[in-house]
């Protein structure tokens, strides 16, 4: 059997590493990467880390608008796939990758398997929130990280091949997190003390394409009296430096503005974080599974279990929140990692491939 894998952001390659191991124990995988990503502390840091197998096609299509960059990987993906006539094509999370993916597939009959499925922020201004509502509707196989996820489908109507995995993620930060220990030298690197500085990361469309949200958060950023370590997307650096906010920053004598770091230092830096601020899905769950309180830079969140249980509140762009979740937010419950799954999601997602597609 083989399966065609598409990825093209670094939370895919996250994703990714798991899944490919048990994948390869049992089919053929190929691997297309879309290069929506392409910057080396974007994408070449991720393979050689995480020791993702080296992908079979690099698409190159590169950033642009949505359309553009949607319908260049819908082009190439399909071109691939005629040529490879894979079995199943296995797609993750949100992006135009992952929506390009599951386009090129059930318009060429190829069964489609999606990782993440079931998330929704219910804002559909977000392109993530159209691109996984999408997928989900034409995907074969749905495999759900948590039971939240699995309900958001029950309701819209989609109930055949829904697959209660747990959280790939979760797998991936098991596995990753003591070779992080051992072998990461960021927090001696930025002259760090655990517990001692908060991290940022931004780079949402909502907010990046916002001037008055981006403001709002940069200024939070710069009168915080805390530490804020900020490695900077490079589309954020470019947007901020468009709109004159980059200089700010740089001055701000708290800010520690540093170029995206791979895995393994993320996980470091989030974990001995004092709080982190952010807009990404992924580092609001790692926190939670880090047990590191989280301060969201949105006003809804598709993992609403860490809001829930009290690791997470939603600030939005609004200065006066942000600087007082700063102060004054404290975790006001227990972490329950098991609403993620038990570490094995990868295997189980093997699994369902293996007996119900062979």
């Amino acid at each position: 059997m083989k399966v065609v894998t598409v990825v093209g952001a670094r939370p895919q390659f996250v994703k990714m590493a798991p899944v490919s191991r048990e994948l390869r124990k049992h089919f053929e995988e190929v691997v297309i990467h879309t290069g929506q990503h392409y910057d080396y502390e974007m994408d070449r840091i991720f393979f050689e880390q995480l020791n993702i197998p080296e992908p079979d096609y690099n698409l190159g299509v590169g950033s642009g608008s949505h359309g553009y960059q949607t319908g260049e990987m819908l082009k190439r993906i399909e071109e691939v796939l005629l040529k490879e006539k894979p079995d199943l094509v296995l797609v993750y999370g949100d992006t135009n990758s992952t929506l390009a993916g599951a386009l090129a597939a059930v318009k060429l009959h190829i069964k489609v398997a999606h990782v993440e499925a079931g998330l929704r922020s219910f804002d559909k201004r977000m392109p993530e929130e159209v691109n996984r509502v999408l997928t989900d509707h034409i995907s074969d196989h749905l495999f759900a990280p948590t039971e939240t996820a699995v309900k958001n489908l029950y309701n819209e109507g989609i109930r055949n091949g829904v697959y209660l995995t747990g959280d790939v993620m979760l797998d991936a930060l098991l596995y990753n997190v003591k070779i992080a220990e051992r072998c990461s030298e960021i927090l001696n690197k930025l002259g760090l003390k655990p517990k001692e500085f908060c991290l940022a990361t931004v780079h949402r469309a909502e907010n990046t394409d916002n001037l008055e949200r981006l403001k709002n958060i940069i200024d939070a950023f710069v009168e915080c009296k805390e530490t804020i370590v900020f490695p900077v997307h490079p589309r954020t650096e470019k947007v901020l430096k468009a709109y004159g906010l980059y200089d700010s920053l740089k001055k701000a004598e708290n800010v520690i503005l540093i170029k995206p770091v791979g895995y393994l230092d993320m996980l470091m830096l989030e974990k001995n974080a004092k709080k982190i601020l952010t807009d990404s899905g992924g580092v609001q769950k790692e926190a939670y599974f880090l047990k590191v309180p989280c301060i969201t830079l949105r006003e809804r969140t598709e993992w609403v279990e860490t809001v829930e249980d009290g690791w997470n509140v939603l600030v939005g762009a609004d200065k006066e929140k942000i600087l007082r979740a700063v102060r004054e937010f404290e975790p006001s419950g227990e972490t329950y990692t098991y609403k993620f799954g038990d570490g094995r999601a990868s295997e189980k997602i093997a699994e369902v491939i293996k007996n119900v597609d062979r």
